[in-house]
């Protein structure tokens, strides 16, 4: 007979059990430096998770997204999807984790791919961000496997490119090729770093554009003969200072988003480049005496679900518009880079509650709803794969993440795994509320 009063004390002491195979699968991850831009070792991580996922009984597919943006023959973009059946019928419960990490940045005081263990916290980039939510996916599905053999359902573990770089090899490709369809996937957690206490139930929108201001050159010594774009540029960025920063200030959502700085829309300038390419770094002259003739600047808007996706654009125009009818031979150019709307899962959706009992009966404390302020893979399952029972769920604190001696605590990794074990039993092992021979 199979039970559906499974017992938690015996989940929690298998992954108690479990500790140190959870730091070395960490630090094993870690190490496999799957750097985006431009996308290094894709294949090695996706092998290493493969050999790893068979020998716990899952069927794994590696799946290459070929022709997404980035995809190329020196680096193709590899994701691996791997799915346990269980003995009886049921709703699957997929646990999607980014593999790829950004650029390690300068400030370092351990090795940024070493996956050192210090003082209960493994060190390293991507540990927080999101290898170390990965990880502690695994040993929660396999702590239940061995809790629950015979369970109901389906479990899922994949391993996906290019969320750094907005998902499109990665979530996007395998939710247009049905991997995300509410037929196959009935619930997703995804083990972003939101803190063991919260669950995140979607994020704010985001508008990316390259903006081009246009001049005319002439020699360094007499800028009078051109037209300098990057004095043009300098009149837009003093137009958002005055008039559009100050609005988006004023512009508050009721979603829960943290921290609380971005309850307000935001807009970083993201990068500002005029006149002539810069010099590789081992070039010693000086550079040409030239007035610039292009000046590129690349904003990043981020909006309220409260927001339209049209007049988050328009207030753009708006600024380019007025500096034109304000100066002088201004000329531009605007081209839209990339957008996602707004997404936030029900409060009341299954894979919500489910979570949100885990955490309180795991921690003693009910937990936080929040809303990130960036966004994450869920907008690929919610727009594509049609998939709303969705949320982010993981270990890791976020202001860790993309940061110097960014690191990940193995206490938490522990309280996040029974916490996910415990989501799979309420899932899977009580799917039916009869026993079965």
């Amino acid at each position: 007979m199979v039970k559906t009063d499974v017992s938690i004390e015996k989940l929690q002491r298998v992954i108690h059990a479990r500790r140190d195979d959870l730091i070395a699968l960490t630090q094993d991850l870690v190490r496999i430096p799957t750097l985006n831009p431009p996308g290094d070792n894709y294949r090695e991580i996706c092998e290493y998770l493969d050999h790893r996922l068979q020998n716990s009984g899952f069927e794994t597919e590696l799946v290459r997204a070929f022709g997404a943006p980035g995809d190329s023959d020196k680096y193709p973009r590899w994701n691996i999807v791997a799915r346990r059946e269980g003995k009886y019928a049921g709703d699957c419960v997929h646990f999607n984790s980014h593999i790829d990490v950004v650029e390690v940045g300068n400030g370092w005081t351990t090795g940024p791919f070493g996956g050192a263990l210090i003082d209960g916290k493994i060190y390293g980039r991507g540990t927080c961000d999101m290898k170390g939510g990965l990880a502690t996916s695994i040993i929660a599905a396999e702590a239940f496997l061995e809790v629950c053999p015979n369970f109901a359902g389906a479990i899922e573990i994949s391993g996906t490119a290019d969320e750094e770089s907005g998902g499109f090899g990665g979530v996007a490709y395998l939710a247009e090729k049905g991997f995300f369809s509410p037929e196959r996937v009935q619930h997703v957690i995804i083990p972003e770093p939101l803190n063991k206490d919260r669950v995140c139930l979607g994020h704010r929108g985001v508008y990316w554009a390259e903006i081009e201001t246009f001049g005319e050159i002439a020699h360094g010594s007499m800028p009078f003969l051109g037209d300098c774009a990057v004095r043009h540029m300098g009149a837009v960025v003093a137009e958002m200072e005055e008039n559009l920063f100050p609005a988006l200030a004023r512009k508050r959502t009721d979603m829960p988003v943290v921290p609380d700085g971005a309850k307000q829309s935001t807009m970083n300038i993201n990068s500002i480049h005029g006149g002539q390419a810069e010099m590789p770094t081992d070039y010693t002259g000086l550079p040409s005496p030239c007035v610039p003739d292009s000046c590129r600047m690349i904003v990043d808007r981020r909006f309220l679900i409260e927001e339209n996706i049209d007049d988050v654009e328009a207030e753009i125009q708006d600024v380019l518009r007025k500096v034109e009818a304000e100066r002088a031979n201004f000329s531009y150019d605007i081209r839209e880079m990339h957008r996602v709307l707004p997404t936030m899962t029900d409060r009341k959706a299954p894979v919500v509650q489910t979570v949100a009992r885990a955490i309180e009966e795991t921690l003693g404390k009910k937990p936080e709803f929040v809303v990130s302020p960036g966004t994450y893979d869920q907008k690929h399952i919610d727009r594509i794969g049609k998939l709303k029972n969705c949320i982010a769920y993981g270990p890791g604190i976020l202001d860790l993440a993309h940061k110097p001696d960014e690191y990940i605590g193995v206490d938490d990794m522990i309280d996040s795994a029974i916490i996910m074990g415990r989501a799979l039993i309420e899932l899977l092992a009580k799917n039916n509320n009869k026993d079965r021979q």
